[in-house]
């Protein structure tokens, strides 16, 4: 008898030649060589910390007695510290301010800066400014501005506004800090919302103005749907970069005044560089990895499909 039909029709299965696959193998290796330093130097400096800080959370470091094997002990004392908790809700407080003041201005800039028909290359470049300046010179500057009789006070005196304490007033300190970053940093997140925007066809604005589409209309029913996965994908990654935040709230206030604002980053700082306690810094520092972690699956789920 013959075979049956299911036999018939079944492929045979193919295995690949040893000889291709030493050629296939042959043609990528100067590819492998080239991004290998890459990779050793993503390995040395990025996942040997992190495996090395799991260890060192479970251990009293002591670089003369010996590193000392104790739990969970690390674990415990800082999260019954409550100045953890003050610099989880400061964080917190930071994120929620950086979001409400300074998440939209990029996008503003972005959408503003390519409707212009001229003066657009400066724009660019007159937006992206704030950025590159050092960060000593930008400390210094501001705080001269934030100063009781700074331009920013003296221009509030001019509209009979008593002078403001932004520094030292723990009511306006943290949101002093956000204003000073959103001028410094909005240039760069500009740049990746303006390529964003600038890689949109333009039929589809010449059709909508066509179709008697307004500025409004156009950036509503076109700029924004074409542009909301890279709006997620920045919202994410913004919220991941201030809950690391520490080096402004460290250089203008060392987190005060009265740890208005200690972050969790610069506590983490305090107890490794001022406790001297690495074993509960290294603690502090995997809690934050792991919220980060889940975090970043989170934005990769939201996102698979697109990226």
């Amino acid at each position: 008898m013959g075979e049956p039909a299911t036999a018939m029709l079944k492929p045979e299965a193919k295995s690949e030649p040893a000889g291709r696959r030493t050629s296939r193998w042959k043609k990528h290796l100067w590819g492998y060589l080239f991004i290998l330093p890459a990779i050793v130097i993503f390995i040395l400096f990025l996942w040997v910390p992190i495996i090395k800080g799991a260890v060192y959370s479970f251990f009293t470091i002591d670089f003369v007695k010996g590193n000392t094997f104790v739990g969970f002990d690390n674990y415990a004392r800082v999260l019954h510290d409550p100045d953890v908790w003050t610099a989880v809700k400061n964080t917190l407080y930071y994120m929620f301010l950086t979001v409400i003041i300074g998440f939209w201005v990029p996008i503003v800039a972005s959408i503003a800066i390519s409707e212009l028909r001229f003066f657009q290359g400066f724009a660019r470049i007159a937006a992206y400014l704030p950025f590159v300046v050092p960060g000593v010179v930008l400390y210094g500057m501001w705080r001269w501005m934030y100063d009781p009789v700074g331009p920013i006070n003296g221009l509030l005196s001019s509209f009979g506004v008593e002078p403001v304490s932004f520094i030292s007033d723990g009511r306006w300190s943290m949101i002093s800090i956000v204003f000073m970053e959103t001028w410094q940093q909005f240039g760069s997140a500009m740049l990746i919302y303006l390529a964003g925007v600038l890689s949109i066809p333009r039929d589809w604005y010449e059709a909508a103005e066509i179709d008697g589409a307004g500025v409004w209309n156009r950036i509503r029913y076109i700029t924004i749907p074409s542009i909301r996965n890279l709006i997620v994908l920045m919202f994410i990654l913004q919220i991941i970069g201030t809950s690391q935040a520490y080096q402004s709230q460290l250089a203008l206030l060392d987190g005060g005044p009265n740890n208005t604002t200690l972050t969790y980053a610069l506590l983490i700082v305090k107890y490794a560089f001022n406790q001297l306690d690495y074993g509960s810094a290294t603690a502090l520092g995997m809690l934050m990895f792991i919220v980060l972690s889940l975090l970043g699956l989170l934005q990769f789920k939201m996102n698979k499909e697109d990226y």
